[in-house]
């Protein structure tokens, strides 16, 4: 998710400040993309620049506040309607332990597998958890609506890899069956005495 069309959502429903806009950010996404004031400011003042945001004096206590322009909307709304690229996908640092693990001197391959999936129920869990506590603040919070997709996200995610790992470990189980039933080549060795030639007959 790109942190400036984030916050030009969040400007699109009213003129916001700094700390406010990081607080409604980490809400709707549930924290799972913490955000620091600073971070906040830093994208206000480049939007600022694109002219995508505009500020838009101050409230009661004093804060800046800034609003979407109408550039920012245009933006926005390409954002919305433009399908997120997957053809370049992020590295996913199990993918690349398991492919480093294949082989590695010392590694039980199959103990990374288990302990990770350990480790994948257990946030399933939490995540399932989590869904029924935000199911049941929905009708007195419409904004944990946002929350709940999030976390049925994570939930998704989870079970995908979960899956993939049970997928993994049948996978080392059946090549390594397989090695262990494929006879072993013949091994010629070098002192074999060659094979005689038949020497035609000569007529006297």
């Amino acid at each position: 998710m790109s942190i400036r069309h984030g916050l030009l959502a969040l400007l699109e429903r009213g003129p916001r400040y700094g700390s406010q806009l990081r607080t409604e950010f980490e809400s709707r996404t549930g924290s799972t993309w913490p955000l620091n004031v600073g971070q906040v400011y830093t994208t206000l003042s480049r939007l600022e620049r694109d002219g995508l945001v505009a500020q838009d004096g101050e409230d009661d206590q004093g804060h800046a506040l800034y609003s979407i322009t109408d550039g920012g909307r245009t933006e926005l709304r390409s954002w919305f309607e433009t399908p997120v690229d997957r053809s370049n996908p992020p590295r996913d640092e199990l993918a690349i332990k398991l492919a480093m693990a294949v082989g590695a001197p010392g590694v039980d391959i199959r103990a990374v597998i288990q302990s990770q999936r350990h480790h994948t129920v257990k946030a399933m869990q939490d995540y399932t958890r989590l869904k029924a506590q935000a199911l049941a603040d929905v009708p007195a919070n419409r904004d944990e609506v946002a929350w709940l997709l999030v976390l049925e996200q994570l939930i998704f995610q989870a079970e995908a890899e979960a899956r993939w790992l049970d997928h993994c470990e049948s996978r080392l189980v059946r090549l390594a069956e397989a090695a262990a039933t494929d006879p072993e080549p013949e091994v010629r060795t070098a002192n074999r005495a060659p094979a005689r030639t038949a020497r035609p007959r000569t007529r006297r």
